[in-house]
């Protein structure tokens, strides 16, 4: 019922929060009768993602994501993600965006259409607009255009679908065994809408020559999947899955970059300053010089510490194996787990533990990264205590676009407008909500400061409101 309640109201990461600073680093629940084990212990993480990799797999993953995602490698496991990630990995290649002109063009609509919209207005909706835009431009050899005023109403359409098929996904998520209780109607036509508009973009692909395809000049997903396989559902459901994790994680991160940077004048003036000493206000903006900024990284590398885009995941044993950590009356032996159970890891508790960094780890300082963190001073802790990317075979591929997409769009909205503040819209009040302790029969008063919406990444349920001035 806590879980339940606090996905209601906006709070379950807070909720994960206080259970693991509750009982410890590492525990057993039983939700909806089903024993499943949490963890925010980087000795656990490490032998799920790397040590004990292949005693781990998805479990009900494939079967509760496919009428969206289909197969792809974010459903996949053994043989077949092997060869789904071997087909991505050169569509990362630094190589592909070095000079950033696959960003340029959609920075500037989006700066077009943030003056468009006047001094005050939600940042978060053009986000995710613009990394559509992005992803699809980079995947697809073609963008969406999602942010121009002459987008066509089938582009909206998937955008709307893409969002209520998650939704429904999510929840099918969090009933594991259960999960086929979720569905539909609705869910059934917000499937079928991505699809096809998906499957239209495959199509004005294939049907261009290969040397029209050629003259493009740079590597396309899309070819490269095509040449595989001329299977029109396999090319589908291998974009899908790449597209949503393009668009949402990055759009989640510029959204909660630019919700802290009007609240902590600071560290945008520093920031402000560093553009200004490398860049000025030049436009033509190189990835040496982002690779220069060392306070952005910084600032993106703190963000992603209280906020990780994926902010809790699941993993199921496949066959019978051990935490190394979390057991005994110390906590510290480890702990066996069947082939079957469920464990998840919630990185958003992890990245706030103070044992890890410092008393103030739920604050938000990007100098804490210029300093001897207790998390440097283990080497296991060092390594898998900050995951905002997954870690292992299974670490995420276009990390470095994501972070260099984030980067050049953060730069050029700072060198475009000389003031930005938190917007006047109204904000929701603190909350107050009870906490149930394992060591108390009394409810624990709690407040939450922010309302949060989990989908399968985490967002800012009351959007990322912003006044500028140019």
């Amino acid at each position: 019922m806590q879980i339940f309640d606090a996905d209601k109201n906006n709070r379950l990461m807070e909720l994960f929060l206080f259970h693991f600073q509750d009982v410890g680093n590492t525990l057993e629940q039983k939700f909806l009768g089903t024993p499943a084990f949490g963890t925010i212990e980087p000795r656990n993480l490490e032998a799920m993602f790397s040590t004990r990799f292949g005693d781990f797999g998805y479990g009900l993953r494939r079967q509760i994501f496919f009428p969206l995602l289909g197969d792809g490698i974010f459903t996949q496991d053994g043989a077949a993600w092997k060869h789904s990630r071997q087909m991505l990995r050169p569509q990362f290649s630094r190589q592909q965006y070095q000079d950033l002109d696959i960003l340029c063009e959609h920075v500037d609509d989006l700066i077009s259409c943030i003056l468009e919209k006047g001094q005050s207005l939600d940042l978060q909706p053009l986000f995710f607009r613009f990394t559509l835009d992005t992803t699809s431009a980079f995947l697809f050899g073609e963008s969406t255009y999602s942010l121009r005023a002459n987008q066509s109403g089938e582009d909206i359409q998937f955008a709307e679908s893409f969002d209520v098929a998650q939704d429904y996904v999510v929840q099918r998520y969090r009933y594991l065994d259960l999960y086929w209780l979720i569905g539909g109607r609705r869910f059934r036509e917000a499937c079928a809408s991505v699809h096809h508009f998906i499957e239209n973009i495959i199509d004005r692909r294939l049907t261009k020559t290969e040397k029209s395809r050629d003259e493009d000049g740079r590597y396309v997903f899309i070819d490269a999947i095509a040449e595989d396989s001329r299977d029109r559902r396999a090319l589908r459901d291998q974009l899908i899955n790449i597209l949503l994790a393009g668009r949402d994680t990055t759009a989640c991160l510029l959204s909660w970059t630019f919700h802290l940077l009007p609240r902590n004048p600071h560290v945008l003036k520093r920031l402000r300053d560093e553009i200004q000493s490398i860049a000025g206000d030049g436009k033509d903006l190189k990835r040496k010089d982002l690779k220069k900024m060392t306070y952005l990284a910084n600032v993106l590398k703190e963000t992603l510490r209280l906020y990780p885009s994926v902010p809790v995941n699941t993993r199921t044993v496949h066959k019978t194996s051990i935490l190394p950590r979390g057991g005994g009356p110390d906590g510290l032996s480890p702990v066996l787990v069947r082939k079957g159970d469920n464990v998840a890891f919630c990185v958003y508790a992890m990245h706030r533990r103070k044992d890890l960094y410092g008393e103030d780890a739920e604050e938000f300082r990007p100098e804490r990264w210029e300093e001897d963190l207790p998390l440097y001073r283990d080497e296991v802790n060092a390594a898998w205590g900050y995951l905002p990317f997954n870690g292992g075979p299974r670490v995420c591929l276009g990390q470095d676009f994501g972070l260099t997409e984030t980067s050049y769009a953060v730069v050029r909205i700072l060198q475009t407008f000389s003031v930005i503040e938190a917007g006047p819209f109204e904000r929701p009040q603190a909350q107050e909500w009870l906490a149930y302790s394992s060591h108390s029969s009394h409810g624990l008063k709690r407040v939450a400061k922010e309302r949060q919406k989990m989908t399968l990444v985490m967002s800012a349920k009351d959007g990322c409101p912003v006044h500028f001035e140019r």
